[in-house]
């Protein structure tokens, strides 16, 4: 089943009498299960392509079906719920509230899908758990280490059970251990059933995942399975 169906999609920036092809009319599909890195040299179009794929811009022209259904004509408040239903993303940067513990970061997404504070709070305690956070609950993320804030991430995309996870080089912050850990979870959360989609400019990195779609200048040049290793 596709997960996701990209279909001629370009996109454009235009500022004054300036206009830049970012995306060139590219297309690609996505089984549910897979694990794909997309990767490419800095200003190729892959962070364009991964903030198109979450929903977090709008392409100029073409069609990508999220799930089965046409994201091009939906309302920015229902591309929010389909993202917040449906996506769970993981950043270089982490992008975790400084100010509150790592149990609250993880609470977070699930208080905004209506969740009970009891709810929420057994949800959060369980995934910091599953990786292995469980005695850093009341700490503050600038306790922790980069990979330790990397594992509360992951457990923050898993809060609301989404079908694809998308993240953003989720080792460009890490030390080599530490990003061979996440990488590690990754696979486990792949055969766990998840779908990945990661982006990153390393070729080692890219070698874990199951398929590798390489872009240059705005256009896919190669497209095709590889091995995943330990």
């Amino acid at each position: 089943m596709k997960i996701i169906d990209c279909r001629n999609l370009v996109k454009t920036y235009r500022s004054h009498k300036n206009e830049f092809e970012a995306l060139h009319s590219i297309s690609f599909s996505i089984e549910e299960g897979e694990f794909v890195a997309i990767t490419g040299p800095s200003g190729c179009g892959k962070s364009t392509l991964l903030n198109i794929l979450g929903l977090l811009d709008s392409i100029t022209s073409g069609e990508y079906y999220l799930h089965g259904r046409n994201t091009v004509s939906l309302s920015d408040y229902q591309k929010t719920i389909l993202r917040r239903k449906n996506i769970g993303f993981i950043f270089q940067s982490f992008n975790l509230l400084p100010s509150v513990s790592v149990l609250e970061n993880v609470k977070t997404p699930l208080k905004y899908d209506n969740k009970s504070e009891s709810e929420a709070e057994k949800r959060a305690r369980e995934l910091l758990n599953e990786v292995g956070l469980s005695g850093k609950l009341d700490n503050m993320p600038g306790q922790l280490s980069g990979g330790q804030r990397q594992r509360v991430c992951i457990a923050r995309a898993l809060a609301n059970s989404p079908r694809l996870i998308i993240a953003d080089e989720p080792t460009g912050n890490l030390d080599y251990k530490s990003g061979q850990e996440i990488l590690k979870m990754f696979q486990r959360m792949n055969a766990d059933g998840y779908t990945i989609i990661m982006v990153t400019h390393d070729m080692d990195i890219a070698a874990k995942a199951g398929r590798i779609i390489r872009i240059l200048d705005g256009n896919i040049i190669k497209d095709e399975k590889t091995v995943n290793s330990d």
